[in-house]
Order: C-alpha cells, then structure tokens, then sequence
C-alpha cells in the first residue's frame, strides 16, 4: 500500500503527537507499505516556521533524517501532478491540500490525513 501523509499528519507524527491516528501510525511502521510525505508539505512546514505559526520536534534540517529514519520519501511535484491541480473541482481553499489530493490520485496513493475533504476529490483517505 502507498500512503501520502498529509502534512498535519506527518506534523503529529514527528512530534509525537497524541492527535495522531494509530491506524495510520501502523500503516507507517509496517515496512511493507510505501510512505510518502509530498515536498509541498515541506515547504508548507518551512513556511510556517518562518512566520512563527509552527514548531517542530527538533530543527527543520533534521526532517530528512526523520523521514530517513521512518523509511517515508519525498515525493517531488511533476508536471502530471500539476495537469491532475488544474481537473479538480474546487473543493478545498488550501493550495497545499489540493496538490497533495493531485499527487494522490495521479500516483494512485491513499492519503493519510485527518481532513475529510480530501475524499471529495476521490481520494482514498486513511485514518
């Protein structure tokens, strides 16, 4: 199974957070599933470091080892996760949660997220 993280997500995740679905935490620890955490949600959590809306377990430059440690790649935004952007219905405000639905559907992964919206645009959502 593929599952793309939502950043709130992958946020609880790193820092422990008890908000943080046990499912989902399950699905992480199981090295037979595949765990992706979209470069979107990077520069989303960079974004809010910056302006002061989020603190992380550790430094910002540890989250690839974090990922690393956690067997979780990076998934890169491709031309074809752009073309998906443009064909969704315009369910969700938030620019980082729409690619995130994009990658998912292009890629053919569920998404670990908390947010039932992203199941308006067909994406399977584990929590």
């Amino acid at each position: 199974m593929s599952t793309l993280l939502d950043t709130h997500a992958f946020i609880w995740f790193l820092n422990g957070d008890s908000e943080m679905s046990e499912k989902l935490k399950a699905i992480i620890a199981d090295g037979s599933n595949k765990c992706y955490l979209s470069i979107a949600s990077i520069w989303e959590i960079a974004i809010k470091i910056s302006i002061n809306k989020l603190r992380i377990k550790g430094e910002f430059n540890q989250i690839t080892e974090f990922l690393a440690e956690n067997d979780i790649a990076i998934l890169p935004i491709n031309f074809g996760h752009i073309l998906r952007l443009i064909q969704l219905p315009y369910h969700h405000r938030d620019p980082f949660d729409r690619i995130i639905a994009a990658q998912a559907l292009t890629e053919s992964m569920s998404v670990g997220t908390k947010d039932n919206i992203i199941e308006k645009y067909g994406v399977k959502v584990i929590w």
